[in-house]
């Protein structure tokens, strides 16, 4: 579930919680599902119990794990959260758009972006449409 990579300049309690990040947003752990425990993880990945307990303190600072005392951590229910990072990224993008759009990138330069990227993982999108 989690893999540490220990040639990234990426702090290892960064690494595990952007990992946990992704499995939320993405719906492969879905809300109130319990975290496992800081030892466990501990051991899985043999580091030290205060690298996952940090990772978890930040999870819980950005609101997408809770904690409950003598039970555990808990994966919080982030549909707010997914929705407003979307809205960022959405507007992240505009933002690039428009300065490439500035610098003298063509519409057909961005479409053969987002074709490559979305053409190898998502057939389902508007593209169906097309004969």
């Amino acid at each position: 579930m989690i893999t540490i990579d220990y040639q990234s300049k990426l702090p290892l309690y960064e690494q595990i919680a952007e990992r946990f990040q992704t499995l939320i947003l993405r719906g492969v752990l879905p809300p109130d599902r319990q975290m496992p425990s800081v030892r466990s993880l501990a051991v899985e990945l043999s580091i030290n119990p205060n690298t996952i307990q940090k990772a978890y303190s930040f999870l819980e600072q950005q609101g997408y794990i809770y904690s409950v005392k003598g039970r555990g951590n808990y994966v919080s229910d982030i549909t707010a959260l997914a929705e407003q990072k979307k809205k960022n990224i959405l507007k992240e993008a505009e933002r690039l758009l428009s300065c490439g759009k500035e610098m003298g990138v063509s519409r057909s330069e961005y479409s053969a972006v987002l074709d490559r990227l979305y053409g190898k993982e998502d057939n389902s999108d508007d593209r169906t449409e097309k004969p």
